[in-house]
């Protein structure tokens, strides 16, 4: 007959068991971070070329080029971007509109400037030396419109979009917003086509081109004098409108394009 199984073996099988789970847990999850880490990369140039498509796409549609019976294809042909230094309003060559990420260019201390409280209408804390622009052509290269990159703090999140003017360069083509984390229903009705078709048509400046644009609460009376400045606000969204209102007059502010828009104004007279 043989001896009784120790207690020292019975109490072994577990604890190895044990170890066993915790191998190849490990192994496991070191497989499953090395996949996604390696689709990570693997994904990360489609993900970049989607995201410029989709902005391109953006340019395209506040432009109104569609509208006026173009192909994307076609419109894009009309499309001439290129870099501009805020400060000076001063074409920049070497970098490439294209490629620009201006979310990551306003967070980077080498490329960006520290705003104070009084200067930061926006609230983006940090602006971007440089920024891409997009002039809108005609069949002949003339130029017709301006759109600008814009961005500011609504409720709880950065809004990014862009801003078209008209060949004025006072009056409103478009503003569409691409990038945001409003609340749905409310202050993400910025996304609605109704209330950004109010914007089309109203004036930015006043004729000293000092910016008169407000978003208000009450209903505007298109008949008034100031009624031409300005926008309904979003019903339930204060801080949200306030925020498209804030982040236009910064971007066309001094601190803005301001130079640019003054550099522009003066080629074309």
């Amino acid at each position: 007959m043989s001896a009784p199984e120790s207690d020292s073996t019975v109490s072994a099988a577990p604890v190895e068991s044990a170890r066993r789970t915790l191998l190849v847990t490990l192994v496991l999850c070191l497989v499953c971070s090395v996949v996604v880490a390696g689709a990570a990369v693997l994904l990360r140039p489609i993900q970049e070329t989607n995201q410029k498509a989709d902005l391109i796409r953006n340019v395209i549609a506040v432009s109104g080029l569609l509208k006026e019976g173009l192909t994307e294809e076609q419109a894009l042909k009309r499309i001439d971007a290129h870099m501009i230094e805020l400060a000076t309003g001063d074409e920049v060559k070497g970098i490439d509109p294209d490629t620009f990420n201006i979310v990551k260019a306003g967070k980077d201390p080498e490329i960006s400037t520290e705003l104070t409280r009084r200067e930061d209408v926006a609230g983006i804390r940090r602006e971007p030396r440089y920024l891409p622009v997009y002039r809108i052509v005609d069949a002949n290269g003339e130029f017709k419109k301006l759109i600008l990159p814009v961005y500011g703090y609504g409720l709880w999140s950065t809004m990014y979009g862009f801003l078209a003017l008209e060949e004025d360069l006072r009056t409103v083509q478009g503003l569409r917003f691409y990038q945001h984390a409003e609340t749905p229903g409310l202050g993400g009705e910025i996304d609605n086509p109704k209330w950004r078709a109010q914007w089309t048509g109203k004036v930015l400046f006043d004729e000293n081109w000092k910016v008169q644009i407000e978003v208000t609460k009450v209903a505007v009376d298109s008949s008034s004098p100031e009624g031409h400045h300005q926008v309904d606000a979003l019903a339930g969204a204060t801080i949200t409108s306030r925020g498209v209102e804030n982040t236009l007059k910064f971007w066309l502010s001094d601190k803005g394009y301001g130079p640019y828009l003054s550099r522009l104004r003066q080629e074309r007279s």
